[in-house]
């Protein structure tokens, strides 16, 4: 499968809960996370190798400042937000740990208090679209991390209509992300390590 987001084929008077059902029983390859964007079921890459270094530091990050009881984490779980009829799979995510105690393999998208994404080509405009317009009316902190343009933004204060606050700066000045994190987030370590030149007259394969 290539980097591109691929829909599957859901038949188009399927209930959101049938939509939801298709999604969490799809056999998606490894490297792959199925999502519910705007009524269809889609298939995209999760980060690439670049990605985990930023993952990393953003979470240990995150992490040390997380509220009580949230658990910070970055495997594939999809929340599901039924009043947008959505179902996304968040690259980072903080939420209150309880909502994992229910069966099933979804969790409520009330329970969380911060999200993250890692933008790639296949994923930006889900990031910055569809998934900005869904956490905004409930998820209290959503940090998107472009790594094309190497900045990032930070919204919070979510409304019926949408984040009320946003910022963004470029990747090596802090940023502060609000409560109830509350913290200065050092975003130097996120910047694209230029790859390493080859050294001269070293072999040719």
């Amino acid at each position: 499968m290539t980097e591109r987001r691929a829909p599957v084929d859901a038949p188009p008077a399927g209930s959101f809960e049938d939509l939801l059902r298709i999604v969490e029983e799809l056999d998606t390859p490894d490297g792959y996370k199925a999502e519910l964007i705007r009524g269809k079921t889609v298939v995209s890459p999760c980060s690439k190798l670049r990605c985990l270094r930023p993952m990393r530091r953003l979470r240990a990050q995150v992490e040390a400042h997380a509220p009580d009881g949230h658990v910070t984490e970055t495997s594939p779980f999809l929340f599901v937000f039924p009043p947008a009829e959505r179902g996304f799979g968040p690259d980072l995510f903080v939420a209150d740990e309880s909502a994992f105690d229910a069966e099933g393999r979804h969790a409520d998208g009330a329970a969380l208090s911060l999200v993250a994404e890692l933008t790639s080509d296949s994923t930006k405009d889900a990031d910055w679209l569809d998934k900005l317009d869904t956490y905004g009316r409930i998820v209290p902190v959503y940090l998107v991390l472009d790594m094309q343009v190497q900045e990032v933004s930070v919204f919070w204060d979510p409304s019926p209509k949408g984040y009320r606050s946003r910022t963004n700066v470029p990747f090596g000045r802090p940023v502060r992300v609000p409560a109830p994190f509350d913290f200065e987030l050092d975003t130097s370590e996120f910047i694209r390590r230029a790859p390493e030149a080859e050294p001269e007259g070293a072999a040719r394969g």
